[in-house]
C-alpha cells in the first residue's frame, strides 16, 4: 500500500496543500490504483479522499456506505444530503489554496481527466486552486522498483524470442507447403506464452499485407488470411510474467516470406526505423545534457523524421505509451499528436517508441522498442532493436 508520508513528501516538492481524490461509482481508476482500493468493490455513492501536505487525511463517504474508505488512514466524516456533500468537502479543503485533482487543462491529456467539470468547479467555488495531479499520477503510478524492473526485462527477453520463434514457424509451415494462416501463428504465439508463464490482456496482432496497414488489426478464427510466400508479416506482441506487480514488456517486428524485399517496403521500413532511431537519440541526448524531456518533445523528434519524407498523413498515432502493470500505463505518453503530454520523462519509468507508416490497400510498418529511464540513462530494454526487415524463407 502507498505511504501517505511519500504522498505528502510530493505534494510539498511541488508545493500543492493537498491532494483530493473524489469518485462516483468508479469513475476514478486512479484513485483505486493509486490508493489501494479493491477496484471489484462497486460503491454507489460518491466519496471523496483528502491528502493535506501536512495533517491526517480526511475519509468522506455517504451513511449508506460509511465503511467504503476503512482501509485508509484519516479521520471520517459521513454525510447524507448533497449540502452535507458540499459542506464536507468545503471543510476538508479550507486553509488551502491549490489543491491537485485528476484534472487537465484543456483536457490536454484525457487519461488523468477523471474528475467531472461539475466537481472541479465545487471546489473552486470554496477559492482553491484546482491543480493538475498529472506529474503525481506518474511518480506513483508508473516508477518502477527494481523488482519491476527485472520482470520487465524478463518479459522483453522472452517476448523478442517468441516473436522470431513466430517467424520461424511461418518459415517452418511455407517449407512444407502448408501455409499457415494469421490467426495459427498468433495462437502459436499464445501457446508460446503460456509455456514460458506469460500473460498479456489481448491476444497478438499478426498482420499479412493490407492488414497491417490497420494499426490495431485483430484476425479472427474464421476468415483469417493465409500467409504465404512473397508477403509482409507484422508482428505485435506484449505481455508480462503471471507474478503480480510484473511489468509489461511490448515490442513490434516486421518481416517479409521471400529474399527479395520489395524496394517499396524497403524503403518505407528505413524510414520508420530512422524515426524510432531518432526518438531513442533525442532521449539519450536530453539525458546526457539534464535536459527537461517531456513525452510530446520525444513525439515531435520522431514524428519530424517521417514528415520530412513525405509520410507524415500516414503516422497516424502517437509515438510511443507508457508501460507499467498494464500495457498502457499512467506515466507520460510518447504523444503531441493525439494529446498534449508535456509531463517530464522521469527515471525508473518505461515507456515505447513506435513510430508506424501506414499504406492503404498495401502494408504498414511499425517498429516498436522499449525504452527504461534508468538513473544513469536510457536502456533499450530486450535484445537488439531490428535494424533490417527480417527474411523468412
Amino acid at each position: 500500500m502507498i505511504s501517505i508520508g511519500d504522498i505528502q513528501s510530493a505534494l510539498r516538492e511541488r508545493q500543492l496543500d493537498g491532494w483530493l481524490f473524489v469518485d462516483f461509482r468508479g469513475s476514478d481508476p486512479l484513485a483505486y490504483s493509486i490508493l489501494s482500493l479493491p477496484a471489484d468493490v462497486f460503491h454507489s455513492r460518491r466519496w471523496a479522499y483528502f491528502v493535506p501536505t501536512e495533517g491526517v487525511p480526511i475519509r468522506i463517504v455517504h451513511a449508506i456506505e460509511s465503511g467504503a474508505l476503512d482501509s485508509l488512514p484519516g479521520t471520517k466524516n459521513v454525510y447524507l444530503a448533497w449540502k452535507e456533500w458540499h459542506e464536507r468537502l468545503a471543510d476538508a479543503v479550507a486553509g488551502t489554496k491549490r489543491v491537485a485533482m485528476q484534472y487537465s487543462p484543456m483536457n490536454a491529456i484525457p487519461y488523468v481527466s477523471r474528475v467531472d467539470a461539475g466537481t472541479v468547479e465545487l471546489v473552486r467555488s470554496f477559492g482553491v486552486e484546482v491543480a493538475s495531479s498529472a506529474d503525481l499520477v506518474q511518480q506513483f503510478e508508473a516508477v518502477l522498483t527494481d523488482t519491476q524492473y527485472a520482470s520487465h526485462v524478463y518479459a522483453a527477453d522472452w517476448i523478442a524470442k517468441i516473436c522470431q520463434e513466430g517467424f520461424d514457424e511461418i518459415g517452418r509451415r511455407l517449407a512444407v507447403d502448408r501455409p499457415p494462416t494469421e490467426y495459427e501463428i498468433q495462437q502459436f504465439l499464445l501457446r508460446r506464452f503460456d509455456e514460458e508463464g506469460l500473460t498479456t490482456d489481448h491476444p497478438p496482432i499478426l498482420a499479412v499485407d493490407a492488414h497491417s496497414a490497420d494499426p490495431h488489426f485483430a484476425p479472427a478464427s474464421s476468415g483469417s488470411s493465409r500467409i504465404d510466400r512473397h508477403q509482409s508479416v507484422l508482428i505485435d506482441l506484449w505481455a508480462k510474467r503471471r507474478e503480480p506487480g510484473s511489468i509489461y514488456a511490448d515490442i513490434t517486428r516486421v518481416a517479409y516470406t521471400g529474399q527479395q524485399i520489395p524496394p517499396e517496403y524497403q524503403d518505407v521500413f528505413e524510414i520508420v526505423r530512422d524515426a524510432r532511431d531518432a526518438a531513442i537519440r533525442f532521449v539519450e541526448e536530453a539525458w546526457k545534457t539534464k535536459d527537461s524531456v517531456t513525452g510530446a518533445s520525444v513525439d515531435d523528434a520522431c514524428r519530424s523524421v517521417i514528415e520530412k519524407a513525405g509520410f507524415g498523413k500516414f503516422f497516424i498515432h502517437r509515438t510511443g505509451h507508457s508501460i507499467h502493470q498494464s500495457t498502457h500505463g499512467n506515466g507520460a505518453n510518447i504523444d503531441n499528436l493525439e494529446t498534449q503530454d508535456h509531463r517530464p520523462l522521469v527515471a525508473n519509468t518505461v515507456f515505447s517508441i513506435e513510430p508506424g507508416i501506414y499504406l492503404p490497400g498495401k502494408f504498414g510498418i511499425r517498429s516498436e522498442i522499449n525504452i527504461f529511464l534508468s538513473t544513469a540513462g536510457p536502456i533499450v530494454t530486450g535484445p537488439a532493436r531490428q535494424r533490417e526487415v527480417h527474411r523468412i524463407g
